[in-house]
């Protein structure tokens, strides 16, 4: 935990800064957030409980019964307002308790490394999102698809999570890659609609993109991945799970404790199979406001959507979820779930706030984090996040769960 002074302070350029915050200058080297000026220093006791009580308020309402076991962050301008570690790596024999370098698989939250890797390539000229996929596998089966409708979901491509299994994978042999590839030609399951018609959510575009990276880079997934962001970050506690790793990784939970194996799909990267800490997946968040990593035309290709055939507030970049509401405000975030692992990553741009929250115990309570989006700003996320206290001390959180 950060102490007092450092809350107060953060605490204040949050309110300070909510409503009408000014780009950070992201010239030059810097990967974090420029320091907020002194001037700006001032709060009372008041202001720092009434940010406690609505952080508090949120884990008791929605962990309070079920409980929560995971790390989260919360931060403003690259500075932590809070961070908590509940809970014990293993919640059966409770034998190590969480602490600031176990590292989460971070499940689909991976899809925002994948996808900043192939936009990478793609600012290094080595790829153009318009090349179709038959340029990098020979003779695909699915016609008309490009990169970019593997980043935006758009390709209409069968998800190998649901039909592996159905046409007869052998479950007693754990799945790569090259076998997703392989199982689109030899078990041919079909489109689930014309190539850039609609939206639909699949893992095995993400899945496949890590194979174009392996083949433009000339390098492993987990190697790429490791040289263009995780050792220049220092992200020392972050990785892509390989078989080697099954023995030492957190290993995650149903909601009734009972412990996950290591099962058929769980060898496949890309789409998932990252694992990370909060600390390093801030690290990341600040990253992304520095033009020494990407080109901010990159970085506005990434955040923008791609899926407007229905109205509404949520929808897609490349490899980033988003809530565009009607008062201009915008949410970048991803979620994820595999196994027990319940993950969420959210940054507010505007206001440089981010909100991490990662378990390993299964509990959809975790993505009622985007309730937090209020702390910083007018998200409409939650109706009464600063309620006054009720009389049992808490503060009342509404919302519903994402």
């Amino acid at each position: 935990m950060k102490n007092r002074f450092v809350q107060l302070l953060v605490v204040l350029v949050s309110l300070i800064g909510c409503r009408n915050a000014e780009p950070a200058d992201t010239t030059g080297s810097q990967l974090a957030a420029p320091v907020v000026p002194a001037s700006q220093i001032f709060a009372d006791d008041a202001t720092i409980n009434r940010y406690e009580s609505a952080i508090q308020a949120f884990m008791q309402r929605n962990f309070g019964a079920r409980g929560f076991n995971g790390a989260y962050l919360i931060a403003k301008d690259g500075e932590i307002i809070r961070e908590e570690y509940i809970g014990y790596r293993d919640p059966v024999l409770k034998d190590q308790v969480l602490q600031e370098h176990d590292a989460f698989h971070l499940a689909s939250v991976s899809k925002t490394f994948t996808a900043m890797a192939v936009l990478k390539l793609w600012e290094e000229g080595k790829l153009s999102l318009d090349d179709e996929l038959s340029n990098y596998f020979e003779k695909f089966p699915y016609k008309n698809i490009t990169i970019k409708m593997l980043l935006n979901h758009r390709s209409g491509l069968p998800n190998y999570t649901n039909y592996l299994d159905v046409y007869g994978w052998n479950k007693k042999k754990l799945a790569s890659n090259l076998d997703v590839l392989a199982s689109l030609y030899k078990m041919h399951p079909p489109i689930q609609f014309t190539a850039g018609r609609r939206f639909s959510y699949c893992n095995t575009n993400y899945a496949l993109l890590a194979l174009i990276i392996e083949k433009v880079s000339g390098q492993s997934f987990p190697e790429f991945m490791d040289e263009k962001f995780f050792i220049p970050l220092q992200m020392n506690d972050t990785y892509v799970f390989r078989p080697e790793d099954a023995a030492g990784s957190m290993p995650s939970f149903e909601a009734n404790n009972r412990r996950y194996g290591l099962e058929f799909m769980d060898l496949v990267y890309g789409d998932k199979n990252v694992y990370s800490t909060v600390r390093d997946m801030l690290k990341w968040d600040q990253a992304l406001y520095s033009d020494s990593l990407f080109k901010p035309a990159t970085l506005q290709a990434a955040f923008t959507g791609y899926s407007y055939e229905k109205s509404g507030m949520r929808n897609y970049g490349l490899g980033w979820r988003l809530t565009e509401l009607k008062n201009g405000k915008k949410i970048v975030y991803h979620n994820g779930w595999w196994h027990g692992n319940n993950t969420v990553f959210i940054r507010l741009p505007e206001e440089k706030a981010t909100i991490i929250m990662l378990g390993n115990r299964y509990n959809r309570g975790i993505y009622k984090a985007k309730q937090l989006c209020d702390l910083f700003g007018d998200y409409q996320q939650s109706n009464n996040l600063f309620q006054d206290p009720d009389s049992d001390g808490s503060v009342s959180v509404g919302g519903g769960s994402e």
